[in-house]
This record gives C-alpha cells, sequence and structure tokens, in this order.
C-alpha cells in the first residue's frame, strides 16, 4: 500500500474518518472518574494524533492523563463497556505509527507516571513506572554506579520502550528491551491488573508472560510498571570515529570485529549522506564519507585491546585515523550528533516529510543487504541515507520527501518493499525495532507465514472485543 503524506488539516479536520461522537453518558462517566485529567480539546487530542512519522494524522475522541496504575484500569473498565478503542501513549516517537487511534476512541497518556519506584542496586535492577524517561532513570542511576543501557536515541519513554520492544546503540553489546525486562505490570483488556513475573534473574513458572507484552505494542494490555535489569558503569568508556573510502569496507569492519569476538559496545554506521546531513544539522565538521561511530567498554586494559583489533581491521579494509572522544563531554556531543542523525537527514530539504524504515538481516548477509540498498536509493530520486546499529545487523533508511510530491511517495514506497523484501529473502526481519504498527502489517505476514495466526488467536483470547490498540500489528 501507499501510506499518505501527513494530512494538511486545518481546523476541525484530521485523518480519522468519521465517526459519531463518543456517547454523552460514556464522557460524562470518564469527567466523573477524571476531572481536569481528561482532555476533549482539539490541541491535545492533535498532539495525540501525529506522529514523527509520514502516516496521516488519526486523532482520538479523548484523552485521559492517567497517574497510576489503578487509573488506568478505571479507565480501560469504562472504556470495555463502552466498547471504546483504547490506545496507550507514551512520548509519541513511534515510527510505525504505533500509537496513533486510528480507530478514535480514548488515548492514555502515562507521562504522568513518572516515578521511579525502587532501585534494588545489590541486585542490579530497579522497577519504574511507565512513563519515566530512560535519560530522567539513567541521571537517577548515576550515583549508585549502575544504568540502564538501552538507547533507542529518542528520549523515550520505558513502558514505550518496552512496548515496542526496542532496542538502540548498545543492542550489540546489551541486547534489547526483551532482554533488559524482568517483569511487568499490565492492564488487561478486561481492566484485570497483573504482573507477569518477579525480580528473579530466571525462572520456569508457567509461559512467559512478560515477553508476550513485551513488544505486543499495547494491542493485549497497557503497561503501567517494568522491573528492568540494570548494568555497572565500565570502568573505561572510549568513542572514536573512523571514516572509510568505501562502504564495503567500513561494513566489513564491523562483521570481522564481531567474528573475531571483539565485545563492541556500540558500532553505528553513517554513510557519506549521513555525515554531510550531520555535520549541517549538528555544526561538526567530519569528513563527509561513510562513517563508522565506536564505543568500547571495560578496564582500561581490556578497552586497549579491543582498540588495536578493531584499529587493525579498520586500516586494512580502508579506513582512517581513529579520532578519539574520550572526556564525558565529548562523548555526549558525539552521541548528541548520531542521535539527531534523523532530523539531519530529513531536513536536507525545507520542510519535509521524514519516512524512516527499518530491517535486521544476519550478519553475514549485512554487506551485502546494505549494498544493494544503497545502490537502489542511488538510482531513486529521493534523498535518502544510510546508518543503523550494525553491530547486530540492524540499518536504518532515512528518506527525506516533499509533502506535495505524491510521485515521492510511491518511489518511496517501491525502495521500501524491495529493501524488506531482501532483508526477509536473508532470513532476515522487516524490522529491527521499529515495530510492526501500521507500515510493516503486509511483511508481517510474508515473515512469519501461519504463526501470524497464531498472535490474532492470542489477540483474541485477551482482547475479545478488539479494544486494545485496534488496527495495530495485523488485522483481525
Amino acid at each position: 500500500m501507499i501510506h499518505a503524506p501527513l494530512a494538511q488539516s486545518g481546523p476541525g479536520q484530521s485523518g480519522n474518518p468519521v465517526r459519531p461522537p463518543l456517547d454523552e453518558a460514556f464522557v460524562a462517566s470518564l469527567r466523573q472518574r477524571f476531572g481536569d485529567a481528561l482532555a476533549l480539546g482539539e490541541g491535545i487530542r492533535r498532539q495525540h494524533g501525529t506522529s514523527e512519522a509520514h502516516f496521516a494524522e488519526a486523532l482520538p475522541d479523548a484523552v485521559v492523563f492517567a497517574a497510576s496504575t489503578e487509573e488506568v484500569a478505571d479507565c480501560v473498565r469504562l472504556c470495555t463497556a463502552a466498547g471504546v478503542a483504547i490506545v496507550p501513549f507514551g512520548a509519541g516517537t513511534s515510527i510505525e505509527g504505533n500509537a496513533l487511534p486510528v480507530n478514535g476512541g480514548v488515548s492514555i497518556n502515562l507521562s504522568r507516571m513518572d516515578a521511579i519506584l525502587a532501585i534494588h542496586a545489590e541486585d542490579f535492577d530497579c522497577t519504574v513506572q511507565a512513563g519515566v524517561r530512560r535519560e530522567e532513570l539513567n541521571a537517577h542511576l548515576r550515583d549508585t554506579g549502575l544504568f540502564f543501557p538501552i538507547d533507542p536515541g529518542a528520549n523515550a519513554t520505558i513502558g514505550g520502550m518496552a512496548s515496542t520492544r526496542a532496542s538502540g546503540t548498545n543492542a550489540v553489546r546489551y541486547g534489547t528491551m526483551r532482554d533488559a525486562v524482568l517483569s511487568l505490570t499490565v492492564v488487561t483488556a478486561d481492566g484485570t491488573v497483573i504482573r507477569t513475573g518477579t525480580r528473579a534473574r530466571k525462572s520456569a513458572a508457567g509461559y512467559d508472560l512478560t515477553r508476550l507484552f513485551v513488544g505486543a505494542e499495547g494491542t493485549l494490555g497497557i503497561i503501567t510498571e517494568v522491573s528492568l535489569r540494570l548494568h555497572p558503569i565500565p570502568e573505561q568508556i572510549s568513542s572514536a570515529v573512523c571514516g572509510f573510502a568505501t562502504l564495503q569496507g567500513a561494513v566489513d569492519t564491523v562483521v570481522q570485529s564481531i567474528q573475531c569476538g571483539v565485545p563492541l559496545a556500540r558500532v553505528e554506521i553513517l554513510d557519506d549522506r549521513q555525515m554531510a546531513a550531520v555535520n549541517r544539522w549538528s555544526k561538526l565538521d567530519y569528513p563527509e564519507i561513510t562513517t563508522l561511530f565506536f564505543e568500547f567498554h571495560g578496564s582500561p586494559n581490556g578497552v586497549a585491546e579491543q582498540v588495536e583489533i578493531v584499529a587493525g581491521l579498520a586500516d586494512a579494509n580502508g579506513g582512517g585515523q581513529f579520532a578519539w572522544s574520550n572526556q564525558p563531554e565529548e562523548r555526549a556531543k558525539l552521541w548528541k550528533a548520531r542521535h539527531e542523525a534523523y532530523y539531519a537527514a530529513v531536513n536536507v530539504r525545507p520542510g519535509a516529510v521524514g519516512w524512516t524504515t527499518d530491517v535486521c538481516v544476519p550478519i553475514s548477509r549485512l554487506p551485502e543487504c546494505i549494498l544493494q540498498t544503497r545502490a537502489d536509493i542511488d538510482a531513486g530520486s529521493v534523498p535518502a541515507s544510510i546508518l543503523g546499529h550494525v553491530g547486530d545487523g540492524n540499518f536504518h533508511v532515512i528518506f527525506s520527501i516533499d509533502p506535495a510530491a505524491p510521485h515521492e511517495f510511491a518511489e518511496v514506497e517501491a525502495i521500501n518493499r524491495r529493501l524488506v523484501d531482501r532483508a526477509i529473502a536473508m532470513d532476515g526481519t522487516c524490522t529491527g525495532e521499529h515495530g510492526i504498527g501500521i507500515g510493516k502489517q503486509d511483511w508481517l505476514v510474508a515473515e512469519l507465514g501461519d504463526a501470524v495466526d497464531t498472535m490474532r488467536t492470542i489477540k483474541r483470547a485477551l482482547d475479545p472485543l478488539n479494544l486494545m490498540n485496534p488496527g495495530k500489528i495485523f488485522t483481525l
């Protein structure tokens, strides 16, 4: 399908189909229960009906700012009784339209649920409410000598990261949210509050409900609390930037480093176009060639050994000198530039709309997949760049599209389709970290086949009225 560009809506307009207004008695029950925490105004509804992606806006009929698990449960019970759709909302940074209320209904905003409930430093774990932002969590943890490593770039909420099974720049060393979450508190579709596990590091007790809800994108229940694994802050952290003569050489260096067993903490690739965009956006002066951003964690001797191996591989593959960032301020500037790469790439054209996509393949197929994708982009007319977490085979393409040019959306749709088909043919996945949402539903079936019917069976069992974030991942 070709997705519509961002809606150019005027007052009173939205991307929603025409629906009858919410029943007055239902609205009255929401107002009685939530008072000023209920928002019906168009401005707030629009904030919950758009995303950073290219999808047309879809406004909810109401927004509830929940402050506790009990309030979420009460809202779910009211919505279920009235047959009204429910969409959980965190920071709103979803890429595949994961939090867009395509069926209207009530968006439950969890941003006020931002309490850090417990830190168990001796056990290397913590429990937080779903609205806690990852940067605030790490600031709180700093004096404990621990940190939470999952870093998707955006200052996302922990609940949203769990719901989309997020990962990011540290995934090659520390894993994804699938690995980080110990247990969850979840409000199910009938308003029941359940806990999916304990803080124990392993368990053989029944079905693994924690993994079921991690990555379910709010379609099975609403995550309100999360218990997380934490890690010691490394004794030494060193970051480096290295430019390469060719894209092939950069990718080969990453693959060979992994194959040599180097425990890279972070390794990000930015192609020449992305580096040019980053330089302009972040006011830097790196060479505008394909570049790897590295970070090494460990003891001083361990880091030195890692660097020696990787530098040797880089040199053999056409890499230049390593530019080091060892001070915390320097590292922060380096990774801030990487995290702003999306905005840098989109804004190479004033007024452009961004379309970003991601795939993940076995690392042995990564060079082939990236090079074929680069050739496909070069044959098109829409500006685009490649970047990604190549240490685990995951990369992104960011397109900068003229919103007044429908043919550009068609062109990008075709390139994206070929990219995802290519990744699946390599025994990869249609999404390494963005989730399915609205945008990747066709390929979920192509990738997993009859397993999607099993997912539908689970969805019907846990949400028989199809009210929990309907229209996402698949259609019933």
